[in-house]
C-alpha cells in the first residue's frame, strides 16, 4: 500500500503517499516547483513571490524547504506539504508526498484528490493528455477503507460518529426523508437504528439538523460543510454506549447508499 496515515498527539494527521515516476528527479522537480508546470496538475493556481505562495483560493503559504532536486516543502494555511524526490535505479524518481492537516475525517477526500493530481502529474511529465475523472466518489469511499477511517468514538455514555460524505447536504437530507421530520412526531426511519427507541423530534432544521429524544438521552444528526464536494455528517448519541455498533453500521450503510445514487 502506497498511502498511510499517522495521527499525532496534537490531533493533527499526516498523510504519506508514494509514487514511482519514470522521469529523472530534475524533470520532476521542475514540474512540482514551477508555476507554468503546476497549472497542468496542481489543484490551485500557484503564484510565487520569494518564499510566499498564493494559491488562487484559500489562505496563502510559505516555502519551508527548497533543496533542489531533493526536497520541496511549503505551507497552505495551517496545512504543510512536503515533496521528497529520490532517484531510482532505472533513471526515474520515487516521489514521496506528505500532507499534514487538522481535519482527520477529511483524509479520504485529501487522498482521493492527491491521487488524481499525481495521475495528472504523470500525464504531464509524459506529455500525454489527461481527462479528470467525472466523479471521485468511488475513489473517496475506497480510501475510507484503505486508510482505515473509523467514524466512531466514545466518551463515557456519549457516542460520536463523523463521516465525510460524497453528496451535498440537501441531497443527504432528502435521502434521509428529512423533509418529513416534524417536531413532536417520531423521526423518519432513516434517522434511527435498531435497538434504540426513538422519541419525538425536538428540533429540525432543513438540510442541517435533526434531534430527537431516546430513553436516558438523545440523538443529534448534523450536516455541516465538509472537505471536497460532500457534506460532513456528525451523529451524536448520549445515554446508551452499547448502541455504538448499530450506529457505526448505519453510517457506513448511508455512505454506501449515497455512493450508489440514493434518491
Amino acid at each position: 500500500m502506497n498511502e498511510n496515515l499517522t495521527r499525532h498527539p496534537d490531533g493533527r494527521t499526516t498523510l504519506r503517499m508514494q509514487r514511482r515516476l519514470p522521469h529523472p528527479p530534475e524533470k520532476v522537480w521542475r514540474a512540482i516547483t514551477q508555476p507554468q508546470h503546476l497549472t497542468a496538475w496542481f489543484p490551485a493556481d500557484v503564484t510565487l513571490d520569494g518564499d510566499r505562495i498564493t494559491y488562487g483560493f484559500g489562505p496563502d503559504g510559505r516555502i519551508t524547504h527548497n533543496d533542489p532536486p531533493r526536497l520541496y516543502a511549503h505551507t497552505w494555511g495551517e496545512d504543510h506539504l512536503r515533496w521528497e524526490l529520490q532517484p531510482d535505479d532505472n533513471g526515474g524518481t520515487l516521489l514521496t508526498l506528505t500532507h499534514t492537516f487538522t481535519d482527520h475525517h477529511g483524509a479520504a477526500s485529501f487522498t482521493a484528490g492527491w491521487h488524481t493530481c499525481l495521475i495528472a502529474l504523470l500525464h504531464h511529465l509524459d506529455q500525454r493528455p489527461h481527462n479528470p475523472p467525472p466523479s471521485m466518489a468511488r475513489l473517496h469511499e475506497d480510501y475510507i477503507h484503505i486508510l482505515g477511517l473509523d467514524p466512531a468514538t466514545r466518551d463515557g455514555d456519549t457516542l460520536r460518529l463523523e463521516r465525510q460524505l460524497t453528496r451535498p447536504a440537501d441531497h443527504v437530507w432528502h435521502h434521509l426523508d428529512g423533509d418529513h421530520a416534524t417536531v413532536g412526531q417520531p423521526p423518519p426511519a432513516p434517522f434511527t437504528v435498531p435497538g434504540v427507541p426513538a422519541g419525538p423530534v425536538t428540533r429540525a432544521e432543513t438540510g442541517k439538523l435533526l434531534e430527537y429524544d431516546t430513553p436516558g438521552g438523545g440523538v443529534r444528526w448534523e450536516l455541516a460543510e465538509g472537505t471536497g464536494h460532500g457534506a460532513r455528517l456528525i451523529v451524536t448519541h448520549t445515554g446508551d454506549p452499547s448502541a455504538l455498533p448499530a450506529w457505526r453500521s448505519r453510517v457506513v450503510a448511508l455512505a454506501v447508499e449515497l455512493l450508489n445514487g440514493g434518491k
